[in-house]
């Protein structure tokens, strides 16, 4: 087929790289412009964009695509089979959704109807998802509504982080990317619908969803602090000042004690959390100061069993 890719960061790197592999043309790839990152605020190039230009594929980075009549007139000289679009982080508009015959292929981050939105796969975590995957869709003017073509299942591990699920989910789209193209061009695959009533949202995280209310049971934090990394993590506050938990875990409690609650038990760190469970905080980061083990800051900061957290 003839191609127009759009997609953004990493996880649609092995989309990209398998259609090509399959020998279809991708003639353009759309992708976000350049945005600065890290701590230096360097100016970097999307993983998608680096992609293309190392295969010479044309690279358009437009700010808008709604009403950018520049851009529908070089789409419609492409003249594309389909759009695939894979975590392009914009809206498709109408007229994109109408220009190929075979419409516009999305690769989604969850078995759908479930985790409809801009972050299903830390979501799935977040919520202690035994299994999750990825779908193929024909995009709608709705969120994730459209019509489902295939999808692949995959298990999630009690300890496996959204990063690893992002990596795992990203090498099975692909092929389902290529096994979608190929049986839509063979005439033999057929879109299904949704069942709206199944439908579950995962909106973009905010810093406030990294925030443990320890009215929740241990598991439940342990599963949005894997689901929320790299961010916004899992954090609190102690004396009034930020603390961040880098790696926590839930653990059996010897004896309850109240929500937030601090216990001190042979060098670790327990807290309270919602039914009578506990959580160890192994690795923390006060605010200002570096991350450290749990034991280490015990010591600097002389804290003590009955202190809460939260407050």
């Amino acid at each position: 087929m003839r191609l127009v890719f759009c997609g953004t960061p990493q996880f649609a790197v092995p989309t990209l790289e398998a259609v090509l592999a399959a020998g279809h043309e991708v003639a353009l790839v759309l992708t976000q412009p350049d945005r600065p990152a890290g701590r230096e605020q360097q100016v970097l190039a999307p993983a998608v964009k680096q992609a293309a230009l190392t295969h010479g594929i044309p690279v358009l980075q437009p700010d808008k695509i709604k009403n950018n009549a520049e851009l529908r007139a070089q789409l419609e000289a492409v003249a594309p089979d389909a759009i695939l679009v894979v975590a392009y982080g914009r809206i498709i508009p109408q007229w994109m959704l109408e220009l190929p015959r075979f419409g516009n292929i999305n690769l989604h981050g969850s078995l759908l109807p479930k985790y409809r939105g801009a972050a299903p796969i830390q979501w799935a975590v977040a919520n202690g998802e035994v299994t999750t995957g990825v779908t193929t869709m024909r995009l709608d003017a709705g969120l994730d509504t459209g019509p489902m073509l295939l999808a692949q299942a995959i298990p999630l591990g009690e300890e496996e982080t959204a990063v690893e699920v992002y990596e795992n989910l990203a090498e099975v789209g692909a092929p389902l990317m290529v096994e979608t193209l190929r049986r839509l061009e063979a005439g033999d695959l057929f879109p299904s619908h949704q069942d709206h009533s199944m439908a579950t949202h995962a909106p973009i995280l905010t810093r406030e969803d990294g925030r443990i209310d320890f009215s929740r049971t241990a598991k439940q934090i342990h599963d949005r602090w894997r689901g929320f990394q790299p961010w916004p993590g899992a954090f609190t506050t102690l004396r009034g000042k930020k603390l961040i938990a880098h790696r926590l875990r839930p653990v059996v409690p010897a004896e309850a004690i109240g929500e937030g609650v601090i216990h001190l038990h042979e060098g670790r760190l327990l807290v309270g959390c919602g039914e009578g469970s506990m959580l160890e905080l192994e690795e923390v980061q006060m605010e200002g100061k570096r991350r450290m083990p749990a034991a280490e800051i015990l010591r600097g900061f002389q804290i003590n069993s009955g202190e809460r957290l939260g407050e």
